[in-house]
């Protein structure tokens, strides 16, 4: 009677501890609970380490570092506590981790199950594209025939979902005809697969006859229209969202703000603005960024600063993108501000900052202090420059007539340049009437691109301007005889 009671007594304690653990908000409150459980010794009891375990893998509230090592401590993890390692990874910044748990789960002889593959799935979808992933993504397709588990609907939707993420409709196609009682998510992730690979016309005809939609199948295809810059045809399909009764989610919204920026529509961009404060999205990051990026984009730079100004979050992608406003509409001071103001507040900036404080630099035609900023950026910050970094530099240094500084940098960078760089630094050629850089440059340009024509005419240019006729139909005449074409001309920095 006396044993009866005491693991009646356990038994208790441990759903006590279980269901506490179940309510946790907090990894302090979690910490005192898993202490608990040691002083109680029930932190070995099924029910309390699983619920636990659950908790601190992929509760928001959670802290995988912490589950893992829990995982560690045990003797023999079954396939449960597997799953539920490996889906909190799926959902991390450190996806590849799911892929050594499932080959230390085979190595140690632990089956895995539907869910398993569920959410391995999940986490190949989420790793960056090479060729080794897509030789893994067959791979793991063989596994899951291996193992038994190709007739689960789940599963066969995540194939679709991680085909559809690799942008290979052919196989999420492949699959989807292989599925039994296709739904909703196995049409939706059919639609992704082609928007990926950029077939949209076939996305939307596959979208046109699903018997229903979802926020995803939706939100696809407006995104989808959106990055291919058919701005208008992105708006006309969030209307018909609107009226079908689907609610959009951040994706959604944030694709439409990139719609209107496209066309430089302030009006539509107004009443999105005001259905997301209606609707319940006013909070998110996300969307205040695209909101102050439309406004600057549309000229409309009050708008922008009292979005800013109104946000109580503020992320690197939100300071980026008012620094960038700022320095794109000239007002080069109140880039400087936002940089100090931003620093000052404890965020780091990364090279799309230092691009926006260069263009302010550029813009205010103080050089010297954006060579300062240039060299600060790699020896203090760590951050190696970009193309666009050097691009930026030619025209701040060409505008002040610091052609052959410019020319040394181009000849001295440690990446390979390109010929809208050179070409940049020809057009500078041009404005100063620099005729022995501008040849030097030319022939630089047409070691890299030979077949433009616009180079030619700009050092024809040039000859011109210093007088010299003769070099100048001899241009001419090359490119003719080169069959050389011009396109249009590009610069690093706004005029």
């Amino acid at each position: 009677m006396l044993q009866l009671q005491q693991c009646q007594a356990t038994l208790s304690r441990a759903a006590s501890l279980a269901s506490m653990a179940e309510a946790c908000v907090s990894m302090r409150d979690f910490k005192l609970i898993h202490a608990h459980s040691i002083r109680t010794y029930l932190d070995h009891h099924a029910l309390v380490l699983g619920k636990m375990f659950r908790f601190a893998a992929v509760s928001p509230y959670g802290d995988l570092s912490y589950a893992h090592r829990l995982f560690s401590q045990m003797h023999q993890p079954n396939t449960f506590f597997y799953n539920i390692l490996i889906r909190g990874y799926s959902k991390s910044s450190l996806p590849t981790r799911s892929v050594r748990l499932f080959n230390q789960m085979r190595q140690n002889c632990v089956g895995p199950d539907e869910f398993t593959f569920t959410f391995l799935l999940k986490s190949r979808s989420r790793m960056k594209l090479n060729l080794p992933l897509v030789r893994a993504s067959d791979e793991i397709h063989g596994a899951v025939l291996k193992f038994g588990f190709g007739s689960h609907l789940f599963v066969q939707n995540a194939l679709i979902h991680l085909y559809a993420a690799r942008g290979i409709p052919i196989a999420a196609r492949r699959v989807f005809e292989d599925t039994v009682g296709v739904d909703v998510v196995s049409w939706s992730g059919l639609v992704i697969a082609y928007v990926r690979a950029g077939e949209l016309d076939t996305a939307r005809r596959v979208f046109d006859v699903m018997p229903e939609r979802d926020v995803v199948s939706w939100t696809a295809m407006v995104s989808g229209y959106s990055q291919a810059k058919l701005s208008r045809e992105a708006l006309d399909l969030f209307w018909e969202m609107r009226h079908s009764g689907v609610r959009p989610d951040e994706v959604t919204m944030v694709s439409v703000i990139s719609a209107c920026t496209n066309l430089g529509d302030m009006e539509t961009g107004t009443s999105i603005h005001q259905f997301i404060d209606e609707n319940g999205f006013g909070w998110m990051v996300s969307l205040r960024n695209a909101l102050i990026d439309m406004y600057a984009k549309c000229g409309c730079m009050e708008q922008a600063w009292q979005v800013f100004s109104c946000m109580s979050f503020r992320s690197l992608i939100t300071w980026n993108t008012m620094i960038s406003a700022c320095a794109n509409h000239g007002n080069a001071e109140d880039a400087f501000m936002l940089f100090e103001r931003m620093t000052t507040a404890g965020v780091l900036p990364d090279g799309v900052t230092f691009l926006a404080l260069l263009v302010a630099y550029t813009h205010k035609g103080w050089v010297d202090e954006g060579i300062r900023v240039f060299e600060s950026m790699q020896r203090d910050h760590g951050i190696e420059a970009r193309i666009e970094h050097y691009g930026c530099m030619v025209d701040m240094l060409g505008r002040a007539g610091r052609l052959e500084e410019a020319y040394k940098l181009l000849n001295s960078m440690p990446i390979p340049s390109n010929d809208v760089i050179w070409g940049s630094l020809l057009a500078a050629c041009r404005i100063h009437g620099n005729v022995d850089l501008g040849e030097r440059v030319l022939k630089k340009l047409l070691e890299l691109k030979p077949d433009e024509g616009g180079y030619y005419i700009l050092l024809r240019d040039i000859y011109i301007t210093a007088g010299r006729t003769e070099e100048a139909n001899e241009m001419r005449q090359n490119m003719l005889i080169s069959g050389a074409t011009k396109t249009p001309g590009y610069s690093w920095v706004g005029a």
